[in-house]
């Protein structure tokens, strides 16, 4: 049997129209983290695939990345990129679960890697005859089904702690916001201070109303060592310790950061619970600067034990661990708000963030027992945080040390484990 005989290629091209919005399923929406981008047509370049309710999409541009996508849904005016195949499921012959895996096992992987095309050095795109002619072996279509839901509830659960993560970084947002932007931290009183009439004061330094009391002080009042980035040789020299590098581009996935293995001289730039990291050049005229991370002991723990910042960010360690979650939403909400992100130069073309001058800047003065307040609620909610990355890589590596195994008949899924 081959692939052709269990899906149906759909390749049926639409031209999307202005004042119409889609679901549009890209690589670049993949990569992001994101299932589709919702654009008006007028946004839209190109032809593209139009997306049938019930399908797979697979990618034929570098297949060794694994841009598959489950789609059941009946939401109209999908579409996606011509970089994806629409493969359509023969249900009759295969599970659509099982086919799903089937589709993402090395396998077929390592197969078409060794099969596709160079369009250039770096974008090698599948032949679509090559890849639906490759032959499989299918086991029964009850076996397909255990198989299919063993583990699609692996990664239900995996979802799961992703969308609970989601949610705790929002809730620590929200309690920023409401305690420091709208100023509804709680009174002496346990009531919310502003909306129960506590006294604003204008700041002229500040150009703004804030609590009596609060005074006006720098960024840099928080910081208590500005560590550098730091870049070095793959191959350890004399006098160098090897350790994994946080780039600028890693500042958005920090719980999954695909390391890069450095060798560094400098062992008080290592990264410690606490710190943060700022992205201070994108490497190119457009990459964005001044995204922040906050580094965890569980951020280090997951990637080796020992980190650094490239030079392309620069780390701070705080003046006391309680104002590290304060400053990383403070920078956060300046940062989403575009509040004050204009301090960026350019070199040779190249935006960098100045760092220096931007911690100049004068903030107000948050009493240090609020931030106190603030660090054990929100210091929870990223434990929690670390705890489900911990069960989500465990899920993940239990996941793919299975697939290989049921997918050529080493392993059987036991009944008990196929129902709920």
């Amino acid at each position: 049997m081959k692939i052709k005989d269990i899906v149906a290629f759909v390749p049926k091209s639409i031209t999307p129209k202005a004042g119409k919005i889609y679901r549009l399923y890209s690589l670049p929406s993949f990569d992001d983290g994101r299932l589709y981008e919702t654009l008006d047509g007028k946004n839209i370049q190109s032809n593209k695939y139009i997306v049938p309710d019930k399908c797979i999409l697979f990618n034929k541009l570098n297949v060794r990345f694994k841009r598959i996508l489950r789609i059941d849904e009946s939401d109209t005016n999908k579409v996606c990129s011509t970089e994806y195949l629409p493969l359509v499921v023969n249900e009759s012959k295969v599970d659509y679960q099982y086919c799903y895996y089937l589709l993402i096992s090395d396998k077929i992987t390592n197969y078409l890697c060794g099969q596709n095309t160079n369009t250039s050095g770096s974008h090698k795109r599948i032949n679509p005859d090559n890849f639906l002619d490759i032959n499989i072996i299918l086991p029964g279509l009850a076996e397909q089904k255990r198989i299919g839901k063993l583990l699609s509830d692996i990664d239900h659960k995996i979802e799961l702690n992703r969308a609970i993560n989601q949610n705790l970084e929002a809730m620590a947002k929200q309690l920023y916001d409401y305690w420091f932007v709208q100023f509804d931290f709680p009174n002496e009183e346990g009531k919310p201070y502003k909306s129960s009439g506590g006294e604003m004061v204008w700041n002229e330094k500040l150009k703004r109303e804030v609590p009596k009391s609060w005074k006006d002080i720098t960024f840099n009042s928080f910081i208590n060592k500005n560590k550098a980035g730091d870049w070095g040789y793959d191959m350890p020299k004399d006098g160098t310790i090897k350790v994994g590098c946080v780039r600028g581009a890693d500042i958005v996935k920090l719980n999954d950061i695909p390391i890069r293995y450095i060798t560094s001289k400098h062992s008080d730039r290592l990264l410690e619970d606490g710190d943060i990291v700022i992205e201070v050049s994108g490497g190119s005229p457009v990459q964005a600067t001044g995204r922040v991370a906050l580094i965890t002991n569980g951020v280090i723990e997951r990637n080796g034990g020992t980190l650094v910042c490239s030079n392309f960010c620069q780390s701070f360690s705080m003046k006391k661990r309680v104002f590290s979650e304060y400053f990383y939403y403070l920078w956060q909400n300046l940062y989403d708000n575009d509040n004050m992100f204009n301090f960026e130069g350019k070199t040779s073309g190249i935006k960098n963030f100045q760092t220096e001058v931007f911690l100049a800047n004068y903030w107000f003065e948050v009493p240090e027992q609020l931030i106190e307040t603030f660090h054990a609620v929100v210091s929870q909610y990223h434990l929690m945080i670390d705890l489900n990355i911990i069960e989500n890589n465990n899920l993940i590596k239990q996941r793919d040390e299975l697939l290989p195994l049921l997918m050529n008949g080493q392993a059987l899924v036991n009944s008990d484990l196929s129902v709920h």
